[in-house]
């Protein structure tokens, strides 16, 4: 069946080119279809109210910029946010660490010592010199790290193997864990620059992005109730759209 938007048709070519632009959504001429709706529904509206529509983009733009209407949410707003669901603004311990990795060897006895005889020589040096670590690490690590100096940014707890995070999360920020860490991967020296504990964060250090956050969902549902309005004033036939 035809489908047309206020006697508009929208025919199978349109849709078929539309198709490529939702090629990852679980049904993609479904979503091309209720695209091309909108689109028809929101030029059609600033047609109606004088807007130059020969360039579609700016015409539907501004058409939004003079529909949409929200309140901006202001301080005492983001606190009731934060304060009514605590479990949203909780995070767990995590440590910013760097590292140096050996080989464990190549599977006999002979080679296995010489790769942690090697290992607890540049565990020495640094101890000696942490300064250099960066360097060290880039001059004998294997893991890809090394070119960063052996950066590995910021992790949680349940994101490393068992025995490199009990040998972060028990070494002191600043300090280099005094033993090799010997994992899967292989010989391991540490160095923790940062230690943050579990808990919830403080409102001040949260309160800029959730004000971002809670008018971005001001502004979607803004956004919503204007299709919906759109939609349910217009007359579609051929297809039912699915506006709550």
């Amino acid at each position: 069946m035809t489908i047309t938007v206020n006697g508009v048709e929208i025919t199978d070519a349109m849709i078929q080119a539309e198709e490529a632009n939702f090629a990852d959504a679980p049904n993609p001429r479904e979503a091309a279809i209720q695209q091309l709706v909108l689109h028809r529904l929101l030029l059609q509206k600033a047609a109606e109210e004088g807007i130059d529509t020969s360039n579609e983009g700016e015409a539907i733009g501004a058409l939004l910029d003079r529909s949409l209407e929200f309140t901006p949410v202001d301080e005492a707003t983001c606190l009731a946010f934060y304060e009514q669901y605590p479990e949203q603004f909780s995070q767990g311990e995590n440590a910013v660490a760097s590292h140096i990795l050996f080989p464990l060897g190549a599977g006999d006895e002979l080679s296995g010592m010489l790769a942690k005889a090697k290992a607890e020589g540049v565990l020495a040096e640094v101890q000696a010199n942490p300064e250099r670590f960066a360097d060290l690490a880039r001059e004998h690590s294997t893991c890809p790290s090394g070119r960063n100096g052996g950066d590995l940014g910021q992790f949680g707890r349940g994101q490393m193997v068992p025995e490199f995070e009990q040998a972060v999360f028990s070494t002191e920020p600043g300090q280099i864990a005094p033993q090799l860490v010997q994992t899967q991967f292989g010989y391991h020296i540490i160095q923790v620059k940062e230690r943050q504990q579990g808990g919830k964060v403080a409102f001040e250090d949260i309160k800029d992005r959730l004000a971002q956050y809670l008018n971005d969902m001001a502004g979607r549902q803004a956004m919503h109730r204007y299709l919906s309005e759109l939609v349910a004033n217009a007359k579609i036939e051929g297809y039912t759209m699915p506006m709550a």
